[in-house]
């Protein structure tokens, strides 16, 4: 829980806001719509692209449960504490940030190398949505706070 009270204290870290389901739908259209933009996009594109579709999918959880968090690995440790993903998905999504930023930042050529677990990880928290403990999700935050 180190990283998660570390993510409490900083100014875009984690915050407990209004849950917000109409957030939560907005940011699954976007995860939607950047996968199927990813269709015609080239070079570093497709794995930026990739990254935030995932990211988004996983946002709106948060989003659903009223958790607001600008930091993106505070966003990943709290999806370590998320009942439903394993460490397989936090691995994925942390080397698929990864690629993301040797692309976008250092122009390094990272190719995509699975379409198919980003559809699948997209799809997951979707699934998991619908069956989301808001109380327990925020109160990962609250004890954090202690």
């Amino acid at each position: 829980m180190n990283k998660i009270k570390w993510c409490l204290k900083q100014k875009k870290g984690i915050e407990l806001v209004e849950p917000n389901e109409n957030l939560s739908k907005a940011y699954f259209k976007d995860a939607d719509d950047t996968l199927e933009s990813m269709s015609t996009s080239k070079g570093m594109w497709e794995t930026v692209m990739a990254y935030y579709a995932c990211y988004h999918a996983l946002y709106a959880l948060l989003m659903k449960a009223g958790i607001k968090c600008e930091i993106h690995d505070c966003t990943l440790a709290l999806m370590e504490k998320m009942a439903g993903f394993d460490r397989n998905d936090t691995l994925f999504l942390v080397k698929l940030k990864e690629q993301r930023i040797r692309a976008q930042y250092y122009l390094k050529e990272e190719r995509l190398r699975d379409l198919a677990k980003v559809k699948k990880f997209i799809f997951k928290c979707r699934e998991l949505s619908e069956e989301l403990d808001v109380k327990m999700l925020r109160g990962i935050v609250d004890v954090s706070k202690k």
